[in-house]
């Protein structure tokens, strides 16, 4: 289920400070001073995730910038790339806030991902481990026949759940990554269809004279 972000109401202190205090046990790449500034380009949000979720996000994609058309392309990028796949959003109107500085409402969707990032996130080392027995259960699911008995149906216990979830995020990555180059090949791939068929009119052209 999607995290619909509501920005009707102030975070409290106490939700304020744990959100502050989760945010120092991240290495960011550059110091934090000022949260509504320093977060505005998306690019440190894009390293709480990175800190959580490695393999589904390339931060060489995100740019550091004082431009606000830049800054929304981070966050666009973020919304389409990333939170989706973790069934997370933040709207156009919150990120446009975002951007400009607005006090204390990127703090906000920071305590939404850090609500979110809690209940998905495992180690390395743990994705490592769960991973190949994950991915047995889910081929033995797929080819159990419909008329199975109920006694029969196996569940996962919330930490296979979890890594499940971590999982299948890396997995929908990959798979967008995979679009993505079929695309540029498929651009490619047409434009040489039209070099090859400009070539065979010319061809055509100079026999045409000879």
């Amino acid at each position: 289920m999607c995290i619909v972000l509501r920005m009707d109401r102030l975070l409290s202190e106490k939700e304020e400070r744990d959100t502050l205090a989760w945010l120092d046990k991240i290495p960011f790449s550059r110091h934090k001073k000022h949260i509504s500034r320093d977060f505005s380009d998306g690019v440190m949000v894009a390293e709480v995730v990175q800190h959580y979720f490695p393999k589904i996000i390339d931060i060489h994609n995100y740019i550091t910038s004082c431009n606000t058309q830049q800054k929304l392309r981070n966050w666009n990028f973020l919304n389409k790339r990333v939170f989706s796949i973790m069934d997370f959003y933040v709207s156009e109107e919150t990120v446009e806030k975002i951007v400009s500085s607005t006090p204390g409402v990127v703090l906000q969707v920071l305590f939404f991902l850090k609500d979110k990032l809690g209940k998905l996130a495992f180690s390395d080392m743990e994705i490592q481990q769960a991973e190949p027995g994950i991915m047995a259960q889910l081929a033995e699911m797929r080819s159990t026949e419909p008329t199975e008995t109920p006694h029969q149906v196996r569940f996962f216990p919330e930490t296979s759940l979890l890594a499940t979830r971590q999982v299948m995020l890396e997995k929908e990555l990959q798979v967008e990554k995979l679009q993505d180059i079929r695309k540029n090949l498929q651009v490619k791939v047409n434009k040489l269809e039209e070099l090859i068929k400009l070539k065979d009119k010319r061809i055509e052209h100079l026999t045409s004279l000879i």
